[in-house]
C-alpha cells in the first residue's frame, strides 16, 4: 500500500491527526478520541498504520492477561513526499483534497457540539488572503513560515497550553 494510500482512508487519517504534536496514545484512548469509530475497526485501521510504520510502539505494558500498547507518530512517515504526489493523478488528487476538506468539517462540527465554545477566546478562524508572489518570494515566505512553526511545534504539553489544530491550502490563485 502507498503512503497515499495508507494516510488518504478517512478513519486512518483520523488516527493520525489524534497523534500529531508528539502525542502517544493506548487504543483506549484513541477510541476516547474517536467514539464515532467502531472499535474493531479502530483496531484494525492502528495495525495498519504500524504495518505502514506511519504509528509504532512506544511502550507496553500487561494488563489483565493481555498487552496495552502505547502508540507514537513516525512522523518522518506520516505524509505522502513530493514524488509520490507527482505520481497522482487528477482524481487522486481531488479525492485526497476531498478527505482532508471532509476532516476539517469534522474538526469543526466537533469544536461547535462542546458544551460551551467561544471563537474569539478559542483562537477560532478561518479565512483566505491573496498574495502576489514571485516563486523566489513564495519560497522565502514558505522558508519564513516553517521558521515560525518549528519553533512552536517544538512546545510540550503543559499546564496552561491546549492543542490546537493549524491547517493550510496552498494553490495558486
Amino acid at each position: 500500500m502507498t503512503t497515499a494510500e495508507l494516510l488518504l482512508h478517512p478513519i486512518r487519517l483520523r488516527i493520525v491527526q489524534a497523534l500529531l504534536g508528539e502525542r502517544t496514545l493506548t487504543t483506549a484512548d484513541l477510541r476516547a478520541e474517536l467514539p464515532d469509530v467502531p472499535p474493531a475497526t479502530l483496531y484494525r485501521q492502528v495495525a495498519a498504520l504500524v504495518e505502514g510504520e506511519v504509528l509504532e510502539v512506544a511502550a507496553e505494558r500487561k494488563v489483565r492477561g493481555t498487552f496495552e500498547r502505547t502508540y507514537r507518530l513516525r512522523a518522518a512517515n506520516a505524509s505522502v513526499g513530493a514524488e509520490e504526489a507527482a505520481g497522482l493523478g487528477a482524481e487522486e488528487h481531488r479525492q485526497a483534497f476531498l478527505t482532508f476538506v471532509a476532516l476539517l468539517l469534522a474538526d469543526f462540527d466537533r469544536y461547535l457540539d462542546r458544551d460551551e465554545i467561544d471563537l474569539g477566546r478559542d483562537g477560532v478562524g478561518f479565512r483566505q488572503a491573496a498574495m502576489y508572489l514571485s516563486d523566489e518570494e513564495f519560497q522565502e515566505f514558505l522558508r519564513d513560515l516553517r521558521q515560525v512553526l518549528l519553533a512552536r511545534l517544538a512546545n510540550q504539553p503543559a499546564p496552561g497550553r491546549t492543542r490546537r489544530l493549524l491547517s493550510t491550502i496552498v494553490m495558486p490563485g
